[in-house]
């Protein structure tokens, strides 16, 4: 992999595992609706605008949005809106750390997802990893940084339907209409808009956010969303998508990182496990031993 490619995933992997921090910081006062609605409402203006300095004058013209509007709903559904908010709910209860291992099991799911919408049989790997990465939710679980009540355990629920949704999401696009990658994001995220927006009224703001807090939200619409998808468009152009997707295993790292650094997350024992037991989990369900193994011995 070129230098450039490595530092580019390295920092969209810093950018995804902030994206979890802003959540924690905002989804207690702003609820989960409010937060989301600001985030795909600042990340669609943000590729509006992108779209405008490309010098792309009938931006939604292109996008042709009345003759794919079912696809970028049931797309800015499952890959946007639906997961953002679980997460935006979960964060309210768990730490940007936990969240971030969590959101890591999406090829965990996508392998299961497989199975019954692709009727593959799942490899002697693949029952390893997804044994390895059950193995390190129930570590997460047992975090003695939050008490098992009600709350935690609907939240990791929570946390884990999103990659869930992610999951779904992934297996959709293949057999969803051909459009570049830049107008799916661009289209989907004006659809999650629209579909966020009517929760406004069921989850109301809990309370006034400091400036901080909004500053937060900004920063997830555009850079942690927007800017992030383009970045990571941009890798799998130059890298291809198996490689431009090693970013999942860089997420916890920075998720946990960032946490410590800026909330101050206790990083216990639990929380180190249950990462290494969902990363390795992740890295068989996907091959990416093989994967490692095979480039090498082409090398040969």
């Amino acid at each position: 992999m070129p230098l450039r490619s490595l530092l580019h995933l390295f920092i969209l992997a810093a950018i995804w595992g902030a994206s979890f921090l802003f959540m924690r910081m905002a989804a207690a006062s702003l609820g989960p609706a409010i937060l989301i609605e600001l985030r795909v409402g600042f990340a669609a203006l943000t590729l509006f605008l992108v779209a405008l300095y490309l010098k792309r004058a009938s931006v939604f013209k292109e996008l042709a949005f009345k003759t794919h509007h079912k696809h970028f709903f049931i797309i800015g559904a499952l890959n946007s809106a639906f997961p953002f908010l679980l997460f935006a709910y979960a964060a309210q209860t768990l730490n940007a750390s936990t969240l971030s291992i969590l959101n890591s099991t999406t090829p965990i799911w996508g392998a299961v997802v497989g199975m019954f919408w692709a009727k593959t049989k799942p490899t002697k790997s693949v029952l390893l990893g997804l044994i390895l990465g059950l193995t390190g939710v129930v570590l997460l679980v047992g975090q003695n940084q939050f008490s098992i009540h009600s709350d935690s355990l609907i939240a990791i629920i929570a946390a884990l339907c999103a990659s869930l949704s992610y999951a779904i999401a992934s297996h959709y696009t293949k057999y969803a209409p051909k459009l570049t990658p830049f107008n799916n994001a661009h289209g989907s995220m004006w659809a999650a808009s629209f579909m966020v927006l009517p929760l406004i009224l069921f989850m109301p703001i809990r309370e006034v956010p400091s400036t901080s807090v909004m500053l937060g939200v900004l920063t997830l619409g555009v850079v942690c969303t927007a800017l992030a998808y383009i970045l990571f468009f941009k890798l799998i152009d130059d890298i291809g998508p198996t490689s431009a997707l090693t970013v999942t295993f860089l997420i916890p790292l920075f998720g946990i990182f960032w946490g410590h650094l800026i909330l101050d997350e206790t990083i216990g024992s639990n929380t180190l496990l249950g990462a290494f037991f969902v990363i390795s989990g992740t890295m068989l369900v996907t091959g990416f031993f093989n994967k490692k193994l095979k480039v090498k011995n082409t090398n040969i």
